[in-house]
């Protein structure tokens, strides 16, 4: 028999009932609305919102040309940004801060134009989250990007049925470069054409010799300027490689400047054309491996 006195047991009894009625409300808010003691608890245990972590929150601008450019990236603690990759490629960071991060478009595989993907990480390798849009779009804008895109379209599969195959008649190089320039804003005249698929064109148009003359002639009017291959510092894509491949003042091939890199300090060319069908044939393996010894020059585009 309890010593408790009436009302001490009643006041207990009151107690238990609340405690009792507490459990009974936090439990059956799992299947509904949560109880105020449930939220309590829960609000106690979760993590602030990550005060800590980076949000890329906008990509701006969200297209741009296919031959590279820049973007910014915005949000909050960008300074922890450790790389950022746009369609699978490296992207530069130039410039970051924690509400801001500047980085280097690089031009799109093979030029193409398409939508691809952005990803950002941060210095420990961990995704960094993207409130809005994680894409890019690349686009052909330019008379560069069309030239290229262009290029490493047909540098494999000719584009006979519009220019024809020079192939049988010396070689199909400086065919397929005019063809590349026409694809940039160039118009054909009375003496560089090529006019129903190769059955009627010019020497400017397709033999070596006489394109490089051609452009010599007409340098001003075509926004021609010559650079030895040691000039390098003033390649750009698009810009146009001649080689005397016996080094014996006559000029045997020609081809597209499809890539500059720059590798340890060292500037490297890369070049789109055909005979040899290439899209990233390296200069300088053409110049001691492939043609010791051969010589040549940079004929670089202003328009």
């Amino acid at each position: 028999m309890s010593s408790l006195s009436p009302s001490r047991r009643t006041r207990r009894t009151l107690a238990l009932t609340a405690v009792a009625a507490t459990a009974a409300l936090a439990f059956t808010a799992c299947a509904g609305e949560p109880s105020p003691v449930t939220k309590a608890v829960a609000q106690a245990a979760a993590p602030s919102p990550t005060a800590t972590s980076s949000v890329v929150s906008s990509i701006q601008p969200a297209a741009g040309s296919v031959s590279g450019g820049t973007v910014t990236l915005t949000g909050t603690n960008l300074g922890k940004v450790g790389a950022v990759q746009i369609g699978g490629q490296p992207a530069t960071v130039t410039q970051a801060s924690n509400d801001k991060v500047v980085v280097s478009v690089p031009a799109a595989a093979n030029f193409q134009a398409g939508s691809v993907p952005v990803t950002v990480t941060d210095k420990s390798g961990k995704p960094v989250t993207t409130a809005g849009s994680t894409t890019y779009d690349y686009q052909v804008q330019t008379p560069v990007d069309k030239q290229l895109a262009y290029a490493l379209t047909y540098w494999k599969n000719y584009n006979t049925a519009q220019y024809g195959d020079l192939n049988p008649v010396g070689g199909d190089c400086a065919n397929f470069v005019s063809q590349t320039l026409i694809a940039r804003g160039w118009q054909m005249n009375a003496d560089w054409y090529n006019h129903d698929a190769a059955e009627d064109w010019s020497p400017a148009w397709g033999y070596v010799p006489s394109m490089d003359q051609y452009f010599r002639e007409n340098a001003a009017s075509l926004g021609l300027t010559e650079y030895s291959f040691d000039q390098r510092d003033k390649i750009k894509v698009g810009d146009i490689v001649m080689f005397d491949w016996n080094n014996n003042d006559s000029l045997d091939h020609v081809q597209i400047v499809s890539a500059v890199q720059n590798v340890n300090g060292q500037i490297k060319i890369k070049m789109v054309g055909h005979n040899e069908d290439s899209d990233y044939r390296d200069l300088d393996e053409a110049i001691t491996v492939d043609h010791p010894g051969a010589t040549g020059h940079f004929w670089s585009l202003s328009k």
